[in-house]
């Protein structure tokens, strides 16, 4: 986040040649992060599984890796359209907000209610917000892009709570 932050005040006060130099930092962060990120819930689950002798959490891993695979998503097309700043900005911005939702998870309330996704494409909607009051109309990129995250999210989360048949062997073959 403050990394984005960062990026975003640099634009703000016309250092563009910084923030393209320090964004290609950001880009190998990012490329890091996707990886570290599917690992870290392979190895938080077999942990939890092997150390806390939790039961029924195999199921939960579908909700990184959902998370890992849109912002991988957002943040390579972002890179790739790096020169069409109206493009840039916008991944740049969902692919920060769609990791927010362990942030929202760590509400009690949000979490067993499975609203912790709502309340990330709540933000991702001031961004929407931001375009009608200042362009007067909603960019393509959020027309495109927050249906097809909704839709992830809701099958994450349906693997997530409803756990079918074809998703136990998946996180079988994943968690050993």
């Amino acid at each position: 986040m403050i990394f984005f932050i960062g990026q975003s005040a640099l634009v703000r006060i016309h250092k563009v040649s910084w923030h393209r130099f320090f964004g290609w930092f950001g880009a190998g962060l990012a490329s890091v992060m996707v990886p570290l990120g599917i690992t870290t819930s392979i190895v938080m689950t077999r942990f939890d599984k092997a150390q806390l002798h939790q039961t029924g959490i195999d199921a939960f891993v579908s909700i990184p890796f959902y998370d890992m695979i849109a912002f991988g998503v957002c943040i390579g097309l972002a890179v790739y359209w790096r020169k069409r700043p109206e493009l840039h900005r916008r991944l740049v911005f969902i692919a920060t907000c769609s990791l927010l939702d362990a942030a929202f998870g760590r509400f009690d309330y949000l979490f067993d209610h499975n609203l912790y996704f709502a309340c990330l494409d709540l933000v991702i909607v001031l961004g929407v917000a931001r375009d009608l009051l200042v362009d007067r109309r909603v960019h393509k990129v959020y027309v495109y892009a927050l249906p097809l995250l909704m839709v992830g999210q809701s099958l994450s989360v349906y693997m997530w709570r409803h756990n079918p048949f074809w998703w136990q062997r998946i996180t079988h073959a994943i968690l050993g």
